[in-house]
């Protein structure tokens, strides 16, 4: 998929994968991979930033924790995240349903 097309967007896929969940950074990766059957494929360079920002903006929290003898950060929605996702959610659906009724090749309106 070309990253153009995720300009704009990756906050709010972020904020998706971590809905109920509560995730290191590799995994988010591999969640984004297996949810969209492979399409999305985003380097650690696009991830963690973006997580960071997210963080900032008090969307996600995040802690320290050790697996297996390994130092792994863990992120989760706050509430803000929740409330941001629940609009994200909305305005995706209603740009969507805006460009299928363009791109959806479905019969013109009559003329008047």
């Amino acid at each position: 998929m070309k990253s153009d097309a995720l300009r704009g967007h990756l906050d709010a896929l972020l904020l998706a994968t971590l809905d109920g969940r509560e995730l290191h950074g590799y995994a988010i990766i591999e969640a984004l991979q297996l949810l969209s059957g492979g399409a999305l494929d985003l380097p650690t360079g696009t991830v963690y930033p973006a997580l960071r920002r997210l963080e900032r903006a008090g969307y996600v929290r995040s802690e320290w924790s050790t697996v297996a003898g390994r130092q792994r950060r863990t992120y989760q929605l706050t509430g803000a995240g929740k409330r941001a996702l629940a609009a994200e959610r909305t305005a995706w659906r209603e740009f969507t349903a805006a460009i299928e009724g363009v791109l959806g090749g479905g019969p013109w309106p009559a003329k008047a």
